[in-house]
């Protein structure tokens, strides 16, 4: 049904899909002067669909809808953005960011001229942001905003890419005249040993070299045309010598960086994944300091086609020693990953854009871009045959595609999942089987290292608890933690755990930095290595401290999430398993002293420090059941669990602190062990006793009683008698 335009701003706030207080009709009238009515949101993505006089002139969308890419604070920029039926784009407005450099002097109207630059862009162009020292055919160029080049690269992208989709499932654009390029695949077979030099020659090594003077020469007519200029008679020195190459091509991986090398890291991509080696030598880094501060490296993107890919601090690899023949000596060697959900194509050619930036005040600064061109050679490559076209019914979501690819991860993941349910749920049963739990506990460990957190990258943070409750104040979809299956799965099991059996299960099972921990204080204490246990007083005023750092961390996030983040690194998941130790000596040492601690002491961190396990521990309040189980002698008088609990959670008085319990079900070992709980003893040697009594009495008679002259001669000095023993 058409609703009269007066009537927009209530429609949106009852029915639309975008939210109603980010936009009214005036907004609307921006975008489409002559619109009279819309209608209902609809499609998949979702799209307003724009009238005039019954006919559809246009759709609006929202750019988290299509294209939530993560920006600077890991968080998406989300934009309204209008087309008209041409494809053309007819406005934009930023509806919600959570950019930290936005928030500290940079006014949101900076935003506002950027996205202003999209409109009459139509979704067949190919823009990109920032000045080039040459214009290249075929590409347009808007200006970027200073001090926010990631961020509003991310935007640009959000806006030209989600277009492009909603233009094709909403029919602006015919599906069989935009086809499918399915990418090549790399020739395993074809590998040609070659030095250097001859890479080069072949063009399997990509270069750019800039000088002082070219650099120069980009920023004429800028405001920074004379900031930081070439000294007289410096302008033909070296400014930077960028190399790329394509590792996954035997002819460049194996000539590059070794055979074992090029098994280790190429060897273990992921379907669809592909690993850049970039090399340069000169003045300045192509890495900058983007990735320590946000995460994102924001010198340096890689551009196919219509597509722009930036790295994050997950995509990159320490590059190991070159083994070429005569290859020259860089300051700087770096390799990163392009994720499958990219859908790169090896065979085709690339350009590494370089961004050069110059400060001209406090928070202003102009940057170029440089641009490093890269063909294939066709023969490393299998093509395949003509593209096929987009199927018109398959309108599956995005995060559907994503668990296809994983299917591998999620089956070895839930398989993981349903052994340690079976584990929790028979936990009695094998408590009683000490030595079979401890081979299924210590397996479980070793594969939550290493399958868990290194191969499969799902270390829960923190950081993740910040972004669900945002996400729960804002715009939450489910869509947006669908695209990471194996964290998905975490979470969904952990959110079960914590109801039935509290904290401990992820912190004791599922934590890839707590099994480091457990794993290395166990291999200490069978090399009897003497351990410091801090007194009780001391211990239990010292759980507060993680609590104080979740409370801190998460107050931070309330004003920006992005700089949560940053302090969350007191968590050391991210260098010593999301990035598997390739990080500043600084990341490396600070995780490398608390693994050290748990040589002496157990799982120091988790117990003291670590936020996210005083963030499970909150909710895990409300748990359903205890299932651990307790005798009513435990603390009163006996103290063998809580001398024995290696993460002192259990009280003087025998009280299990749940809050504190990492759940390794050594006291229930105890708790069913008849030869060490002292009310179980007591009750095996009353049962011995009546089962001797009773099979003497089977026999006819008073069972024969023998006694030991010496002892009965001493049983007065002092010596317990036969019922003192039993019951101590």
């Amino acid at each position: 049904m058409w609703i009269p335009a007066r009537l927009l701003l209530t429609l949106f706030l009852l029915l639309s899909a975008l939210p109603a207080v980010a936009w009214d009709s005036d907004v609307l009238h921006r975008f489409f002067p002559e619109a009279d009515a819309v209608q209902e949101a609809a499609g998949d993505p979702p799209a307003v669909p724009v009238m005039r006089n019954g006919e559809q002139i246009g759709v609006l969308f929202e750019t988290n809808d299509v294209t939530p890419i993560p920006a600077y604070s890991g968080e998406p920029v989300n934009m309204l953005v209008g087309m008209d039926m041409d494809g053309i784009i007819t406005g934009v407005r930023v509806l919600e960011h959570s950019e930290p450099i936005m928030l500290v002097g940079i006014p949101d109207s900076k935003l506002e001229d950027f996205v202003f630059q999209y409109v009459t862009r139509g979704i067949h162009e190919r823009v990109r942001v920032g000045l080039s020292p040459r214009q290249r055919e075929g590409f347009k160029y808007v200006d970027g905003v200073s001090g926010a080049t990631v961020t509003v690269v991310v935007m640009g992208e959000a806006i030209m890419r989600g277009a492009r989709q909603i233009a094709l499932a909403h029919g602006l654009v015919d599906p069989s005249e935009v086809p499918i390029v399915k990418p090549a695949t790399v020739r395993d077979d074809v590998f040609e040993h070659a030095g250097w030099e001859e890479l080069l020659e072949k063009g399997a090594v990509g270069r750019m070299h800039i000088s002082r003077g070219e650099v120069d020469a980009a920023f004429v007519n800028t405001d920074a045309e004379h900031v930081d200029t070439a000294r007289p008679g410096t302008e033909g020195e070296t400014f930077v010598d960028l190399y790329a190459a394509y590792l996954n091509a035997p002819t460049v991986g194996r000539n590059l960086i070794g055979d074992d090398h090029y098994e280790r890291i190429v060897g273990r991509l992921d379907e669809g994944e592909h690993a850049l080696m970039l090399m340069a030598r000169g003045d300045y880094s192509f890495k900058g300091s983007g990735f320590v501060r946000g995460g994102i490296f924001d010198r340096i993107q890689l551009m196919q086609g219509d597509t722009a890919i930036q790295f994050r601090d997950t995509d990159l690899v320490r590059a190991p020693q070159l083994a070429a023949d005569g290859v020259p000596r860089f300051t700087e060697r770096d390799i990163f990953i392009v994720r499958a959900e990219h859908n790169f194509d090896p065979g085709r050619a690339w350009d590494l854009e370089l961004l050069v930036r110059r400060q001209i005040g406090a928070l202003e600064s102009v940057f170029v871009n440089f641009v490093l061109e890269y063909e294939p050679p066709e023969a490393w490559f299998d093509y395949p045959e003509p593209p096929a076209q987009i199927a018109e019914d398959d309108d599956r979501p995005l995060w559907v595609t994503v668990w296809e690819d994983r299917v591998m991860h999620i089956v070895v993941l839930g398989a993981g999942l349903f052994l340690l349910t079976l584990i929790l749920m028979f936990q009695d049963v094998l408590a009683r089987r000490p030595q079979l739990l401890w081979y299924l506990r210590h397996g479980f460990l070793v594969y939550t290292v290493v399958f868990i957190g290194w191969y499969a990258l799902a270390q829960l943070s923190v950081v993740n608890i910040f972004t669900f409750t945002n996400a729960l104040s804002t715009n939450f979809q489910w869509s947006t933690f669908l695209m990471d299956p194996m964290m998905f799965m975490l979470w969904t099991f952990v959110a079960a755990t914590l109801l039935l059996w509290g904290r401990g299960v992820y912190c004791g099972w599922l934590c890839p930095f707590g099994a480091m921990q457990e794993l290395i204080n166990e291999v200490s204490r069978k090399l009897r290595v003497p351990q410091l246990e801090l007194p009780w007083a001391v211990h239990e005023r010292l759980w507060a401290l993680k609590y104080l750092i979740l409370l801190g961390l998460f107050g931070v996030s309330l004003h920006s999430l992005a700089t949560a983040e940053v302090y969350a690194e007191v968590e050391p998941f991210k260098t010593a398993v999301t990035m598997r130790w390739q990080r500043e000596w600084a990341f490396v040492l600070y995780a490398g002293i608390l693994l050290a601690i748990s040589i002496v002491n157990r799982k120091f961190f988790c117990r003291y420090m670590c936020p996210l396990g005083a963030g499970l521990a909150i909710p895990a309040r409300i748990r359903l059941f205890d299932w651990l189980k307790r005798h009513k002698e435990c603390g009163t008088p006996c103290q063998i669990c809580a001398h024995e609990c290696e993460v002192q959670a259990i009280h003087p008085d025998g009280r299990i602190n749940a809050n504190e319990c990492h759940y390794c079900l050594d006291c229930q070992v105890t708790y069913w062990n008849d030869r060490k709980c002292p009310p179980l003893i007591a009750r095996r040697k009353r049962r011995e006793k009546a089962e001797k009594v009773s099979s003497g009495n089977q026999g006819g008679g008073f069972p024969e009683i023998r006694v030991n002259k010496q002892a009965a001669s001493t049983a007065g000095a002092g010596q317990p008698s036969a019922r003192e023993e039993v019951t101590s």
